[in-house]
């Protein structure tokens, strides 16, 4: 097995979801219901720790989407949205993973939406690697991380001792 390093702990993790979860708050301070759209399965963990904290800031609703797709085939699998176009309609969307490293999970993420009349989309992640060859831009990030494409970064998000690993 490879060494890991480890990059962020539970608490550095905590802060980083608490920090974006105001920037969140900040952009769509007017909006009636904020939907936070997670990509499974570390993506959808990290849009829960952001749905707790911007229940504790935020007046406004927030409702919890999970979105399935496979990462390694994106275009060969079902993009799976878990509620109806219904409920994002004119609908503040924030589009949530763990780390982005190419951009190529968001942008495949975003077929399901391309038939919703949606009021916006942002994009939101813990971490950030900045290998950007779809055009995907991260709203908010929580670390910015110089990595070289070959490198590995793992989020740990499920449980008490939540971590994020270069491996």
């Amino acid at each position: 097995m490879s060494d890991k390093s480890l990059i962020l702990t539970h608490e550095q993790i905590i802060q980083k979801t608490r920090r974006i979860a105001f920037e969140i708050y900040e952009h769509n301070f007017l909006e009636k219901e904020v939907i936070l759209v997670g990509i499974y399965d570390e993506g959808y963990n990290f849009a829960k720790m952001l749905k707790t904290e911007l229940k504790d800031i935020a007046p406004f609703e927030t409702k919890l989407v999970g979105l399935k797709l496979d990462k390694a085939a994106p275009t060969q699998s079902e993009i799976l949205l878990e509620c109806s176009d219904s409920e994002l309609k004119n609908k503040a969307i924030i589009l949530i993973d763990d780390v982005s490293n190419t951009g190529k999970t968001m942008a495949y993420s975003l077929k399901p939406f391309l038939n919703i009349k949606v009021k916006k989309i942002e994009t939101a992640v813990l971490v950030n690697r900045s290998h950007t060859e779809f055009p995907i831009a991260v709203k908010y990030s929580g670390f910015e991380l110089a990595t070289t494409i070959k490198d590995h970064v793992t989020a740990q998000l499920d449980s008490e001792n939540k971590a994020v690993y270069l491996i």
